[in-house]
């Protein structure tokens, strides 16, 4: 385990409630651009989407997806700034994803908002993704108490954090192998279901019997680790082995795997660390079974759900916005000979 802790005070003076954070995000597939007043108040969210652009190829392609945000950045910027009401010169600060992600989409939405700050003369915030993903249902949700326990699970990442205060957080559990996101997109694969995988293996399981197939559910009972890997194995090797089983009933009865296995260690863990909030993030927090059940689980054990927005689910610059504006109160800006970070760790400082 490893803590990541920044109680500073000193740059309370450069952020308030009416403070405005220009943010931008490029760390893989999704040009975002959005504009976010004192943290919460979200005045324009624009996403532009390179989903068909990677389709054919099952898969992000970073040299294709680069050159997609060199393209639609700029019209992305302007959208956001037109749908947010304000003028370039309201602007307080310009935060970017600076890591984790593909480096060479990183450093397009790096290099536009160092510009954009230089320009308009404003301190530039670098943000780590992963932590904005901790404050997407902060944004929706504007009652959230601490202490709170996050899932933040995405094609990348599957980790359960402990976070104290704003800054203040733990990794307290995570994957030993695949994320739950790349295990949907590798069982979809299999499946022919395309990609992206986890809103395709979603659509496939309504149509099938998630009882039909007793999928494994390694280490429901150990620790607040998790593991994909041997259930990805166990579905190819299941429908090798019955190679006319209905596929609903196969992406049924895999998701509903990933869910109880999501579900059970999340509780274990908001329980372990005395947590009374529950908060979901990252792109598989759009899965309709992971909110349906982890909101079942959670009123029985009586802990309160935070769930954001589909729109907050997936990557977007409004979290970006939102955690560049805490960052910024907490630590001040960021210098401008800071670079991208591919492989930034939720608990690495920038």
């Amino acid at each position: 385990m490893s803590t990541h802790e920044l109680t500073s005070s000193s740059f309370d003076e450069l952020v308030s409630s009416s403070s405005v954070v220009f943010g931008i995000e490029t760390s893989c597939d999704e040009t975002a651009a959005a504009v976010v007043m004192g943290g919460r108040d979200v005045l324009s969210s624009v996403v532009a989407s390179q989903l068909e652009i990677h389709a054919r190829f099952g898969g992000v392609v970073p040299e294709i997806a680069s050159r997609a945000h060199l393209e639609a950045l700029t019209a992305v910027i302007d959208q956001a700034l037109q749908k947010s009401g304000i003028g370039f010169n309201r602007i307080d600060a310009v935060a970017a994803t600076v890591g984790p992600g593909l480096v060479g989409a990183l450093l397009v939405g790096v290099s536009a908002a160092k510009s954009l700050a230089l320009v308009l003369d404003v301190p530039f915030v670098g943000v780590n993704h992963l932590e904005a993903h901790l404050y997407a249902a902060m944004l929706d949700d504007a009652n959230v108490e601490f202490p709170l326990l996050v899932l933040l699970v995405s094609g990348g990442h599957t980790m359960f954090v402990e976070v104290r205060e704003h800054g203040q957080y733990q990794i307290v559990g995570r994957t030993r192998d695949d994320a739950a996101g790349e295990a949907f997109d590798k069982v979809a694969r299999f499946l022919g279901l395309g990609y992206p995988g986890g809103p395709a293996i979603d659509a496939q399981a309504h149509l099938g019997d998630a009882k039909a197939i007793n999928f494994p559910r390694a280490m429901i009972n150990d620790g607040l680790d998790v593991s994909f890997s041997g259930l990805k194995t166990a579905v190819i090797n299941h429908v090798r082995k019955f190679p006319s089983v209905a596929t609903a009933d196969v992406a049924a009865s895999f998701q509903s795997a990933v869910v109880d296995v999501l579900v059970a260690k999340t509780l274990r863990a908001a329980e372990h660390l005395g947590a009374r909030t529950v908060a979901l993030g990252g792109g598989v927090a759009a899965n309709s079974l992971l909110r349906s059940e982890i909101s079942t689980a959670c009123a029985r054990k009586d802990f309160r759900v935070v769930l954001p927005s589909l729109a907050m689910c997936t990557d977007n610059a409004a979290m970006i916005a939102s955690a560049g504006w805490y960052r910024l109160r907490l630590s001040g800006p960021t210098s401008l000979d800071a670079g991208a970070y591919p492989n930034l760790g939720l608990t690495c400082a920038i």
